[in-house]
C-alpha cells in the first residue's frame, strides 16, 4: 500500500532545508484562514479592510460654541488612512545596525512582536482647506508570517537562519513572549435573511426616538439626515442603494408571512448551512476600527470639555489642535495587546458578539499535534456553553465535509468546540462576482426592477441583493448552468462561487436561488462528474446536491459530484488515527484528545524558545503503521511516540484495570524517555522605578560570601552550563550596592534539574547594564510507576510495574514484549483497530515496510485480517498474529497462544512527578493550624466528608484519628472538668519554690479584699492571674488532645457571646 518511511529523504531535507518553498504545502493551507484574514486588513484595491473601515467611520463634527443659536466655527475631523509598519527596534535605539525585529527575538526576550500603527488624521474648519497630520497610535501586535511580518516570503532555508522552524506556519501573535491565537468563532451567515421563531422578541419596544441621541448627531443635522444615517449604518448595511434595501425588505416580509402561514419552515441557526466563521484577522480589524472611532470621539469630548470650562477654543491654531491630541489617549496598540493577552473584549458596542471573554488562547506547543489543532479549531461561543439545551451541540448532516464529526472534546465543550475537516477552507477574500449579473441575464433571468409576483416566481439573490427573478423550473437549470460555467472557468465566474438553489417543497425551506461570494464562507473541494474537474462547494448549496462518497456509489442521472476521498470529512488529527473505521466512535474521540496530551516533539528550534514548560520525547520514532496524510503533513518531523512490541496477556496481576507492565530492559534502552524544560526569569530591576539608578548587579561583590556558591556559579554570577541543581542550590548571584552584600537566587523545586541555557536579556534600547536573565532547566523524566501511556486507539493506562526482562514471557523466536496489557481492555471498548494495527505493525517490521492505515481502505470483501495475515504467513508467522509464548519464570509454554505484535505507543504528559503530593511536615494555616492546600505550597491532600464516611463504614477509627487529628491540627490544651470550658483555663503565677498550675477562672472565686485571705488557712489554695488579681479554687483541670480548629470554633462562638 501507499505508506513509505522516507527516512533518508527526511534526513537530507533536515540537513539542507529547501531554498524555494516548503515541502509540506498542506501545513500552510491549515493556517491559511488566520494568515489570509490578517493580510486582508492591508491588502486589496482600496488599501485593505482597515482603510474601508475608517472610511465607514466618517468624520466627526464639532462646533466651538455651546450656543444653539450661534454654533460658531465647525470642525470636521476624520481618519483618512491607516498604515501598519513592519516590526522594528525603537527609534531611540542608536546602537543596532539591523533595525528589523524578528519573532525569535521576541520569544527569547519574552517581549511582544509588534509594529507602529500610524493614522493619517485630516481636519477642516468651516469646510475649508483640509489639513493632514500623521499621528502614531502606539505599537500593535503583528501576526507572524503575514504581510506585515519579516518572515512572510522566506524559504525554509532562510527561516532556519532566522532561528525558526524550517516549516514555520505563522498565524499567531507573540505577546510577552507567549504565542497567542485568536479563536475562530461560528457566527450567523451574512447577507442572508433567516426566518426564525423567537417569542421573546415580542417584548421589544419602539426605539425610534432614541436614534438621534445614540448617534450623537450635532444640532446642524436634520432628523431626515439622522434617519438616512440610521438606514445606511443599521438597515441592510451591505446594500448601498435604498431601492435595493426596499426590495430586500419586501422579500423578507414575504418570507415572514410564509413562515407565519406555515408554508415554509423556520431556518435552523445551528445548522452549518446558515453559519460562517469569524476569523481572527477580521475580529482584530473590528476591534481596531472601534478603537479608532473611540479615538475621534475622545477628541470631540476633549474639545467639548474645553468649551464647557470656558477655555479658548481655536480650530485655526495648529498648537491648540496638537494640545488636544496630546491630552487624549492615542495608544491604541496597548488596547489591542490587552485583548490578545487576556482574551477579554472591552468594547462600547460589544461588536454584536455574544461574549466578552475567551477570544484568545495560548497556542501551546505540548506537541505538534496540539499546536496544529489550534489553527483548525472553531468554537460556537462561550454564551452557548451556559445553555442547558443540547440542541446547539448536535452534529447535523449539514456539517458533512466542513466540521469533523470525531474531533471534539468529550467533556463540557463537546459539540461546541469543533475542528474543521482537513480539506475545508475559509474564504478570506471576496470573490469577483461582477460578471454574475451578466451571466444570469444570458440565462433568461429577469432584472430585479421587473414586475414579479405569484407563487411560481423564484427570487435570485447575489450576496443578499436581489438581482433578478425567474421561475422555479428555470431556477434549477440556471443553477446547474452556472455551476458548469464556473467549473469550466467561462463567463468570468469564480470557482468558489456558492450557488444554492432551494426548490419549492411542502413546508420546507423558503425557495429561491441564493448565490454567495463573500468572506468567511466555509468551502471544500469535490470532483464535478460532468467534467471530472474540481468544484468548490459551500455548506448552503451542499444540502440540495447529490454527492457520492465513493465512485462505486455513483448513480447516473442522480449524482453530480463525488468525494476525492472519504477521509475528507475528518480533521487532520482524526485522519492520523490508524484504522479508525474499525473502532467504536468514542475511542476515536478520546484519541484526538490524547494525541494532543502526548509528550512528543514540539519543534526543532527548541534552543530559541523560552516557553514556561516544554515536553520533549527523546526516543521518538516514525510509526510502522501510518496514514498517507501522516507524510503529507510532515508529522515525522515531530515524532509523537514509539513502536512497541505489545503482548495481550494476563500476566502477574499487575496489568489489571488498564495498567500495563513495561519491560525493564526496554525502559533502560530508552522506551518513553522524556525531558521537561522549564524557564525561570530573574529580573533585578523588577522593584526599581523607571528613572532610579541601578543598584543591583549580576556577579560577586567584594564582601565575604560562602565558597560553596562557586561550586554551582561562575565568576560572573551565572550558573555553570550542565551543572546539576537541587532544592536550595544557588542559580545566580548578584551584588546589592545599598546593602553592600552579595545575594543569591535559589532553585525552589524539589525535583533535581540540570542547567541547560542561560540567556542575558537587555532592555529595549540596549544602552543599560543587563538586569534580566532567563535560566532554562532540563529535568529528566524516565518512565515511573504511575505515568500514563496510550495507544492511538484511546486505550490509555498507567505503568504499574517495570518487570525484569529475565522474567518476561518470550516467544519461540526469542522476542520479548516491551509492553504487556490485559485482554480485558478490548471487549467492552471494541477497539478492533488496535488489533489490526498489531497485525500490520508486526508484518511491517518483518518485511521492513511501512503500512498504510488510512480509514476505509478495506471492506467486507477485502479485509485487513486477510491482507496482513498473508504478509505474516509469507514471513513464517501465524496468519492471525498469535504465537506460543513461554513463561519467563518457569520456562514452561503458556497454555494459550498469545496475541503479540507492534503497536505505536504514546507517552502522555500526565506524570507522577508532576502530580504526587505527600508531606510529613510543612506550612500550616496560621488561623486554624491545619495544613495549607496546594502542591506548590507544599500543602496536603484533604480528607473530606465523603472520605471520612467511607473510613467510618470500614470501621477504621484509628486511621480516622490519625488523618483528622494527629496529622492535621493536633494540639494539647487545658480543660476544666467541672464546667467543660476550653477558654477559661489559664496558667497561674508561680510562687517562690513552687511551679505554675492551670486553673479555671470560671469555677474559681475572686478574692476582693486582703481580709478574705485570712479565711483560708492553706495559702497554696490562693492563686494569682498575673494582673494582681487573686482567686481561690478552680483547680479541677486536665490536659486533653483536641483538634485546634475546635478551640478556634469555641473562640468564634465566644466572640458572639454564644456561651453555655
Amino acid at each position: 500500500m501507499g505508506a513509505q518511511f522516507r527516512t533518508l529523504e527526511r534526513e537530507k531535507r533536515f540537513q539542507n532545508p529547501p531554498k524555494d518553498k516548503s515541502a509540506y504545502p498542506l501545513l500552510a493551507d491549515a493556517v491559511a484562514p488566520h494568515v489570509g484574514s490578517f493580510n486582508a486588513l492591508t491588502e486589496g484595491e482600496d488599501g485593505g479592510l482597515l482603510n474601508l473601515a475608517v472610511k465607514d467611520i466618517g468624520a466627526k463634527t464639532i462646533f466651538d460654541s455651546s450656543d444653539t443659536d450661534r454654533l460658531g466655527n465647525k470642525l470636521k475631523i476624520r481618519v483618512e488612512s491607516v498604515q501598519l509598519a513592519k516590526p522594528a527596534v525603537s527609534a531611540k535605539d542608536k546602537i543596532s545596525l539591523n533595525r528589523r525585529t524578528y519573532p525569535s527575538e521576541c520569544r527569547e526576550r519574552m517581549s511582544s512582536y509588534r509594529s507602529r500603527l500610524m493614522l493619517k488624521v485630516t481636519w477642516s474648519v468651516n469646510d475649508g482647506e483640509e489639513i493632514s497630520e500623521i499621528r502614531e497610535a502606539g505599537q500593535v501586535p503583528i501576526m507572524v508570517k503575514t504581510n506585515r511580518c519579516h518572515l512572510e516570503k522566506l524559504s525554509p532555508n532562510e527561516l532556519v537562519q532566522q532561528k525558526e522552524e524550517s516549516d514555520e506556519l505563522g498565524g499567531y501573535f507573540i505577546v510577552n513572549g507567549i504565542e497567542k491565537i485568536i479563536r475562530m468563532l461560528i457566527v450567523q451567515r451574512r447577507n442572508h435573511p433567516m426566518a426564525i421563531i423567537r417569542p421573546s422578541f415580542g417584548n421589544r419596544a419602539y426605539l425610534g426616538d432614541k436614534f438621534r441621541v445614540v448617534f450623537g448627531a450635532t444640532p446642524d443635522v436634520s432628523d431626515i439626515e439622522v434617519g438616512e444615517e440610521v438606514i445606511r449604518r443599521i438597515v441592510l448595511v451591505h446594500l448601498p442603494n435604498n431601492v435595493d434595501k426596499f426590495r430586500m425588505l419586501l422579500f423578507m416580509v414575504r418570507k415572514l408571512y410564509s413562515l407565519v402561514a406555515g408554508d415554509c419552515c423556520p431556518d435552523n441557526p445551528d445548522a452549518t448551512q446558515h453559519q460562517e466563521v469569524l476569523l481572527g484577522g477580521f475580529l482584530y480589524g473590528m476591534i481596531l476600527k472601534e478603537k479608532i472611532d473611540e479615538y475621534l470621539q475622545n477628541f470631540k469630548a476633549q474639545v467639548q470639555s474645553d468649551i464647557d470650562r470656558g477655555i479658548a477654543v481655536n480650530f485655526h491654531e495648529r498648537k491648540y489642535m496638537t494640545r488636544v491630541f496630546l491630552r487624549i489617549n492615542e495608544n491604541i496598540g496597548q488596547k489591542l495587546q490587552y485583548f490578545l493577552s487576556t482574551g477579554n473584549l472591552v468594547s462600547q458596542s460589544g461588536l454584536d458578539l455574544q461574549q466578552v471573554s475567551g477570544y484568545t488562547v495560548v497556542a501551546e506547543k505540548i506537541n505538534f499535534y496540539r499546536f496544529i489543532s489550534h489553527f483548525r479549531m472553531v468554537h460556537r461561543g462561550s454564551f452557548f456553553a451556559e445553555l442547558k439545551t443540547t440542541t446547539v451541540r448536535k452534529l447535523l448532516p449539514e456539517s458533512w465535509g466542513f466540521l469533523c464529526p470525531v474531533h471534539t472534546p468529550d467533556g463540557s465543550p463537546c459539540g461546541l468546540l469543533n475542528h474543521l475537516a482537513h480539506k475545508c477552507k475559509i474564504a478570506t477574500k471576496a470573490s469577483d462576482v461582477s460578471q454574475v449579473p451578466a451571466a444570469l441575464a444570458k440565462l433568461g433571468v429577469s432584472p430585479s426592477h421587473s414586475f414579479a409576483a405569484g407563487p411560481d416566481v423564484c427570487c435570485v439573490q447575489l450576496d443578499g441583493k436581489i438581482v433578478g427573478w425567474t421561475t422555479h423550473e428555470q431556477g434549477r437549470i440556471v443553477a446547474d448552468t452556472l455551476r458548469y460555467w464556473k467549473v469550466e472557468g467561462v463567463n468570468g465566474l469564480p470557482l468558489d462561487l456558492e450557488i444554492g438553489y432551494v426548490p419549492p417543497s411542502n413546508k420546507g425551506q423558503y425557495p429561491g436561488l441564493y448565490i454567495f461570494g463573500g468572506h468567511s464562507r466555509m468551502m471544500r473541494p469535490t470532483k464535478y462528474l460532468p467534467t471530472s474537474k474540481t468544484d468548490i462547494l459551500g455548506p448552503f448549496e451542499q444540502v440540495y446536491m447529490d454527492v457520492a462518497v465513493t465512485p462505486a456509489e455513483i448513480q447516473n442521472g442522480i449524482h453530480s459530484h463525488v468525494e476525492f476521498s472519504p477521509t475528507n470529512i475528518l480533521s487532520i488529527l482524526a485522519n492520523l488515527t490508524p484504522f479508525s473505521d474499525f473502532n467504536q466512535s468514542p475511542r476515536n474521540m478520546y484519541q484526538c484528545q490524547m494525541a494532543k496530551q502526548t509528550m512528543g516533539t514540539p519543534g526543532v528550534a527548541l534552543c530559541h524558545r523560552s516557553d514556561n514548560k516544554l515536553y520533549r520525547l527523546q526516543t521518538g520514532q516514525t510509526p510502522i503503521v501510518k496514514a498517507n496524510l501522516y507524510d503529507d503533513y510532515g508529522m515525522d518531523n515531530f515524532p509523537n511516540g514509539m513502536n512497541a512490541v505489545v503482548a495481550v496477556i494476563s500476566y502477574t496481576g499487575y496489568d489489571m484495570d488498564d495498567a500495563m507492565i513495561i519491560n525493564k530492559s526496554a525502559d533502560e534502552r530508552g522506551f518513553g524517555y522524556g525531558t521537561v524544560y522549564k524557564v525561570e526569569k530573574v529580573d533585578l530591576g523588577q522593584s526599581r522605578r523607571k528613572l532610579d539608578p541601578i543598584i543591583q548587579h549580576f556577579g560577586f561583590g567584594v564582601d565575604e560570601w560562602p565558597e560553596s556558591w562557586r561550586e554551582k556559579l561562575d565568576a560572573d554570577g551565572f550558573p555553570l552550563i550542565g551543572v546539576k541543581v537541587e532544592e536550595g542550590d544557588p542559580v545566580c548571584a548578584y551584588y546589592d550596592d545599598t546593602l553592600g552584600k552579595t545575594k543569591v537566587k535559589t532553585y525552589h523545586s524539589s525535583e533535581p534539574a540540570y542547567i541547560e541555557e542561560v540567556k542575558l536579556l537587555g532592555d529595549d534600547l540596549g544602552d543599560q547594564e543587563c538586569q534580566q536573565i532567563t535560566i532554562k532547566y532540563r529535568i529528566t523524566r524516565q518512565p515511573l510507576i504511575g505515568d500514563k501511556f496510550s495507544s492511538r486507539h484511546g486505550q490509555k493506562g498507567v505503568c504499574s510495574r517495570k518487570w525484569p526482562q529475565i522474567d518476561m514471557p518470550f516467544s519461540e523466536t526469542g522476542i520479548q514484549p516491551d509492553v504487556i496489557i490485559n485482554p480485558h481492555a478490548f471487549p467492552s471498548r471494541m477497539t478492533i483497530g488496535m488489533f489490526v494495527e498489531s497485525l500490520a505493525g508486526k508484518a511491517g517490521a518483518l518485511h521492513g515496510i511501512a503500512q498504510d492505515s488510512t480509514p476505509w481502505k478495506f471492506n467486507e470483501d477485502d479485509t485487513p485480517a486477510d491482507f496482513f495475515g498473508e504478509q505474516l504467513k509469507e514471513a513464517g508467522y501465524n496468519y492471525h498474529g498469535n504465537e506460543p509464548m513461554y513463561s519467563g519464570a518457569t520456562g514452561e509454554e503458556l497454555r494459550a497462544d498469545i496475541y503479540i505484535g507492534c503497536v505505536y505507543y504514546q507517552r502522555l504528559r500526565h506524570m507522577v512527578n508532576d502530580k504526587f503530593q505527600v508531606r510529613s511536615t510543612g506550612p500550616v494555616n496560621s488561623l486554624t493550624m491545619q495544613p495549607v492546600k496546594g502542591r506548590k505550597r507544599s500543602g496536603g491532600i484533604r480528607v473530606g466528608e465523603m472520605e471520612r464516611d467511607a473510613l467510618i463504614g470500614h470501621g477504621t477509627a484509628f486511621l480516622l484519628q490519625d488523618r483528622l487529628l494527629n496529622c492535621s491540627d493536633y494540639t494539647q490544651t487545658s480543660l476544666c472538668r467541672s464546667c467543660g470550658s476550653l477558654l477559661n483555663t489559664q496558667t497561674s503565677v508561680p510562687r517562690v519554690g513552687s511551679i505554675a498550675t492551670t486553673r479555671c477562672r470560671r469555677c474559681s472565686t475572686k478574692l476582693e479584699m486582703h481580709s478574705q485571705q485570712g479565711e483560708y488557712v492553706n495559702e497554696s489554695e490562693i492563686w494569682e492571674d498575673g494582673q494582681g488579681k487573686k482567686f481561690v479554687g478552680g483547680d479541677d483541670t486536665t490536659t486533653v488532645a483536641i483538634p485546634f480548629v475546635l478551640k478556634y470554633l469555641d473562640s468564634e462562638l465566644a466572640a458572639m457571646v454564644a456561651t453555655s
